[in-house]
């Protein structure tokens, strides 16, 4: 499994997460096999531009993510996201990346649902 999670800072397990994936400036990378940690690493969130999710989708998905664990995220790209394969966890709680993948592996943590989405009315 490779999980991306958005980030403020570039530190790995130790980085404070971001609040919401488009705004992140980094993403953590974490590959995990059979419920270990294999690798950690980072990128610049590249960005979008106008509203243009399906951009933003692209930037996971071109980093071979098959899981995304937001604060936040709106309405059209977790579509987007959900089109491409790659699920969505919603984790307000962890304060860090370690933290976060923790309550992945332990189950603590469930996919999203639409109506969590920013932006659903």
């Amino acid at each position: 499994m490779r999980v991306v999670i958005p980030t403020s800072t570039p530190d790995g397990l130790l980085a404070k997460r971001g609040a919401h994936f488009g705004k992140a400036p980094f993403y953590v990378i974490v590959d995990i096999e059979n419920g270990e940690i294999k690798d950690v690493n980072f990128t610049q969130n590249p960005g979008h531009a106008g509203g243009a999710c399906g951009n933003a989708v692209m930037n996971i998905k071109n980093l071979g993510a098959d899981t995304l664990i937001v604060v936040g995220i709106g309405h059209r790209p977790l579509e987007g996201f959900k089109q491409a394969g790659i699920k969505v966890y919603y984790d307000d709680v962890s304060p860090t990346v370690e933290e976060a993948i923790n309550r992945l592996l332990s189950g603590e943590t469930q996919e999203i649902r639409p109506e969590n989405a920013c932006g659903v009315h």
